[in-house]
């Protein structure tokens, strides 16, 4: 359950490390947002000389959240972190080239095929 203001790790090669989300798209009403949503985050901390910087507005892709997710199967996922990828404008593709990590599977299954195919390992 990712909501206004929660800190995030980033989970991908694009510079930043910490993000700030801000808004949780998928109409007026949206108060929270869980695997494989996009939301609108600020960076809050980055490294130097790296495609995003400080400050930086960015749409990101939920691929780890701490609260337990039911699948359609009956079981459940948990990761241990929340955690994003940075996505390429409006697009459905990361905006670096390495993702860190395992990501859930709910990411592939809402058509972000190019992130999957990136992370070490899907769950």
């Amino acid at each position: 359950m990712i909501q206004l203001r929660t800190i995030l790790n980033v989970a991908d090669n694009s510079g930043a490390k910490k993000v700030a989300c801000f808004k949780v798209l998928g109409g007026s009403g949206a108060r929270y947002a869980q695997l494989g949503d996009i939301i609108v985050a600020s960076v809050k901390s980055a490294e130097p000389r790296k495609q995003v910087k400080k400050k930086d507005v960015v749409k990101c892709l939920i691929v780890r959240q701490r609260n337990a997710s039911r699948r359609s199967d009956g079981s459940y996922v948990r990761f241990d972190e929340n955690a994003v990828v940075i996505l390429e404008g409006n697009t459905k593709e990361p905006k670096g080239g390495r993702i860190f990590g395992p990501i859930a599977k709910e990411v592939k299954d809402k058509g972000f095929a190019k992130i999957a195919s990136l992370a070490p390992e899907i769950v």
